[in-house]
């Protein structure tokens, strides 16, 4: 019923001689769908390409870049601190695994992070080569023809002067000689004949501004390029020594190392360093900052391949730099030696242990493991303090960085050292699960303390253990009795050179395009009635400040150079 009445009541509209035929009851339904052509697989290829060299998308990444490296800040890398990873691990056991799997703690080798490194690499080529190509076309141009009516731009002057049309012409040609001692580009253009006649030159400068976007753009790239290619030759790594110790650049000899892929396991340069001495300064007692430490110096020995021997020394910031690779100095500590014997006196171990500072005083930890010699595994965990004073509490602190008076407290745990399963197990931590605690806190027997020289008994009649003096025969204090160790950072990197050499180039194209203005200038002249009508205009592309003050340069440099013009015509009828 309702289909009748509506084809009825448009018949009626269109029957209607009153009603118009457009009127919109008597309009034939129209289809207002928007139909455009399927993309397909290329023309979607075409917009992805598209979208991704545009400079918007470029900034895009580049924005993501460095917001992808501060986790690479903020969280210890495997490359860099790989025992910083290891201790976030023992604090954050149950976050640790959901941010490894993040690869959080190998940020600029992470997946994610080089998926957002290589879109940009290709969206700034992208975003170049189109550029160079209209860059190039425009540098061969013309400046443009001279606007008909130059009075309609918002930088506009004009100047009428007495002269005839050879003076107009005149005119034109002084501006033109000038346009181009300020180092604009020019072009004549002198349109009709006879009393409608003008003169007039463009003038346009400024291409420095292109082409240092452009030549920053392209150092960019050779930034991008210089770290992605260079990575894969440089290496990094970790090595501690003790003092009296050497080592050999080996892969063998570093305790962790972080290579390029295109590192061959004889890439590195054999040379050797030894650790004879490590100084240290630290504020005295009653002074301001008191246990503070000052100046760190390693003085080391290299032997180079070639059998010569130097002398150098290693300083905060300061790294020392021997076969190409630069040496820095990341840490150090204490080193006692400790001597275990078994039941029957047969030693087992002696060795200058590690300990890790656990606070500016260098209250330091460390672990010894015995997985052979004894009845069953022992391991010992240790703390040292260099000047050590007891609390009410009974427990041990050092009041001061520097060895006043060492004290060595052990722990003895007895069990499997967990080891044997072929899992990599940190050499400063000891997995007490399976172990049996043998005496300190919680059982029946004190903590073994010790001091520089003195031995004291394992417990269970286990044997004997020895805090071993290393300070010279005859000396009459502690200062020397035990060994210092350095953490160094053995790091290799050929391509530093060209990322500092295209950073700089960066900065300068940086600079160009943002202090050189892009601007056109024009000169017309017309001439009536024995007066010359001189216009001047000038149109910046993008923001130009300084427009106006040069429109008005120019002028009053014109308005000179034709006085002088002038001064130097002859009289008539002199």
């Amino acid at each position: 019923m309702s289909s009748s009445r509506s084809d009825r009541d448009g018949a009626s509209a269109a029957s209607d001689p009153l009603r118009p035929a457009d009127h919109i009851d008597s309009a034939a339904p129209v289809d207002d769908g928007i139909s455009q052509p399927k993309l397909g697989v290329i023309g979607w290829l075409r917009w992805a390409w598209r979208q991704l060299t545009s400079m918007r998308v470029a900034l895009i990444l580049l924005l993501l870049l460095a917001i992808a490296a501060i986790p690479g800040s903020v969280f210890p890398q495997r490359g860099a601190d790989p025992n910083g990873v290891i201790q976030y691990k023992t604090d954050n056991p149950d976050l640790f695994p959901i941010l490894d799997g993040l690869s959080l703690f190998d940020v600029y080798s992470s997946p994610w992070f080089s998926a957002i490194y290589l879109l940009l690499f290709v969206s700034l080529i992208g975003c170049i080569i189109p550029r160079i190509k209209h860059h190039a076309k425009a540098l061969r141009a013309q400046p443009p023809r001279t606007p008909v009516r130059l009075a309609r731009l918002e930088d506009h002057r004009s100047v009428a002067r007495e002269g005839t049309e050879a003076d107009a012409a005149a005119s034109v040609d002084i501006a033109e000689k000038q346009l181009k001692a300020l180092g604009y580009r020019v072009a004549r253009y002198d349109r009709g004949t006879g009393a409608g006649r003008t003169w007039s030159v463009s003038a346009e400068r400024g291409y420095w501004r292109e082409t240092g976007n452009l030549v920053f753009h392209i150092a960019l790239v050779g930034v991008l390029i210089a770290v992605g290619i260079g990575g894969g030759f440089a290496y990094t790594g970790q090595r501690v020594i003790v003092e009296g110790q050497t080592f050999v650049n080996a892969l063998i000899d570093y305790n962790s190392i972080n290579r390029g892929r295109f590192v061959a396991d004889d890439a590195l340069d054999p040379y050797a360093l030894t650790l004879d001495s490590f100084d240290v300064t630290y504020e005295g007692f009653g002074e301001p900052g008191a246990g503070q430490a000052g100046n760190f110096k390693a003085h080391l020995s290299v032997r180079e391949p070639d059998g010569s021997s130097t002398d150098g020394a290693v300083e905060v910031n300061h790294p020392l730099v021997v076969g190409g690779d630069k040496v820095y100095l990341l840490g150090n500590g204490y080193a006692p030696t400790i001597t275990v014997r078994d039941a029957d006196g047969v030693q087992v171990f002696s060795e200058a242990v590690e300990f890790l500072p656990q606070d500016p005083n260098m209250t330091s930890l460390g672990v010894v493991k015995i997985p052979d010699g004894m009845p069953e595994q022992l391991g010992l965990i240790g703390f040292f303090y260099p000047t050590a004073v007891k609390l009410d509490s009974g427990a041990f602190t050092s009041a001061h960085g520097a060895v006043n008076i060492p004290l060595l407290t052990l722990d003895v745990y007895e069990g499997d050292l967990g080891i044997d399963g072929g899992a990599p197990v940190s050499v400063y931590q000891l997995d007490t699960e399976d172990m049996t605690k043998l005496n300190g806190r919680g059982t029946d027997a004190e903590s073994i303390q010790l001091q520089p020289g003195e031995t004291a008994d394992l417990p269970d009649g286990l044997g004997t253990v020895t805090f071993e003096n290393e300070a010279p025969a005859g000396a009459k204090d502690f200062t020397q009795s035990v060994k210092r160790y350095v953490s160094l950072q053995i790091h290799h990197d050929d391509s530093a050179v060209w990322v500092l050499v295209f950073a700089l180039v960066a900065l300068a194209g940086l600079g160009l395009a943002l202090f050189v203005p892009r601007r056109r200038m024009w000169v017309k002249a017309t001439a009536s009635d024995d007066i010359i009508h001189l216009e001047y205009a000038g149109l910046a592309r993008g923001e130009d400040p300084t427009l106006a003050a040069a429109l008005d340069d120019l002028v009053r440099g014109h308005e000179r150079l034709l006085d002088a013009a002038a001064a130097r015509r002859p009289v008539k009828g002199a």
